[in-house]
């Protein structure tokens, strides 16, 4: 049985677009049939709360689209309602998939933050738009004495948290998975797991052969399995990629769903967030942005030429806070900053898309190693 569950594993790894184009796309729209069959599926079994959804729907949207005196509440509370759901959703994307991630962080919210506080900095307020912010951020016309981390903090506290959140949500996935394979008494078909299992046999046969990254999966396991509580926390905490084991091992030890929400949603949307959100602001205050560029020139070949760029972008984003005029405030940067960072993202999108697409066709193909399995299992005992 190891020697063939380690052979399904090679042939899942080579289960990739850039190896296998067609058969990966093949089984990518095959688990996306399965997918979809199960969702309506389920859908159909629970008609009550789809009824009562679409209802509740229906009524808000008649609420929203009927004229009155309460569409000024429901202009503000649609603008935090889609400035919210848009942070949560970009944490959703940044934890969801299993390694598959979208590092919505950098890409997103750490640069929000950056340019919040480079803004309190030069503005000396924090005193433009509360969330959602507009498209152009324009230092008001009263200055503050003294601008300090905390007040930056408290600046871009919601869209962290917000984005906390939604890398708690992502969490859950796997969560739900190792739990339902365990109550249904089935094994729980998983790469991670499987590894982790054969973790434990090596380290009581031969501890000395494992190497970092095997003793740092076996450890955050343990943590979770013997601390509990705290040892979700702390695991949430940290920018820790190992996470998904964290969920998949509550989920297979039956973990109650609030023990493992609960401490993950505080790791990650206040403990975590606010470590996270400290750093950026620091690193980007304006004396240490200032210090930064100056220590350019000590890096070897480069140094020197990044100065110039990374000065034009700063001047760029200072005229941009003080900038009045509509015209000028919506032209588009041509730094090669912006360039450089407009490419990392689409490569990073693309990435996360292949990414998805690999996956997909890889759960499909632990569905037919499943189904041969069964099959086998059934004709031996026949026999």
């Amino acid at each position: 049985m190891e020697s063939l569950r380690e052979k399904e594993q090679n042939e899942r790894a080579r289960i990739v677009l850039w190896k296998k184009p067609f058969m990966t796309l093949f089984y990518f729209f095959l688990e996306g049939s399965c997918l979809a069959h199960t969702f309506f599926s389920r859908l159909v079994e629970r008609k009550k709360s789809v009824l009562l959804g679409i209802l509740l729907v229906a009524l808000l949207y008649v609420l929203y689209i009927t004229e009155g005196s309460h569409q000024q509440v429901v202009e503000v509370i649609r603008k935090h309602f889609l400035w919210c759901a848009y942070w949560v959703g970009l944490g959703v994307l940044s934890s969801v998939g299993l390694g598959t991630g979208l590092h919505t962080f950098i890409l997103y919210l750490g640069p929000h933050i950056a340019s919040v506080t480079l803004a309190a900095y030069e503005c000396k307020s924090v005193d433009f738009p509360e969330p959602p912010y507009p498209s152009k951020i324009i230092c008001p016309e009263k200055e503050e004495d003294s601008m300090n981390l905390f007040t930056i903090m408290s600046k871009v506290r919601l869209e962290a948290v917000m984005w906390g959140a939604g890398t708690a949500i992502g969490e859950l996935p796997p969560y739900f998975m190792a739990r339902a394979a365990r109550l249904s008494g089935s094994e729980f078909d998983d790469d991670e797991f499987e590894e982790i299992s054969e973790l434990i046999i090596e380290k009581k046969t031969h501890p000395e052969d494992m190497g970092f990254m095997e003793k740092a999966k076996l450890y955050v396991h343990n943590l979770v399995q013997k601390v509990g509580f705290v040892g979700i926390l702390a695991c949430a905490s940290i920018p820790n990629p190992l996470f998904d084991l964290a969920g998949i091992t509550c989920g297979h030890f039956l973990v109650p769903f609030w023990t493992f929400f609960g401490a993950t949603l505080i790791g990650k949307a206040i403990i975590k967030m606010h470590i996270q959100k400290l750093f950026v602001i620091f690193l980007f205050s304006k004396h240490h942005v200032e210090q930064a560029i100056k220590l350019f020139k000590y890096i070897p070949v480069v140094g020197v030429k990044m100065q110039l760029p990374f000065k034009n972008w700063l001047e760029d984003q200072r005229n941009k806070l003080h900038s009045t005029d509509d015209t000028e405030s919506k032209a588009e940067s041509t730094n090669i900053l912006s360039w450089i960072f407009e490419k990392v993202i689409i490569i990073m999108v693309a990435y996360f898309i292949l990414s998805i697409v690999n996956s997909m066709a890889q759960s499909y193909h632990k569905r037919i190693c499943k189904v041969k399995r069964e099959y086998e299992a059934k004709t031996k005992r026949r026999v």
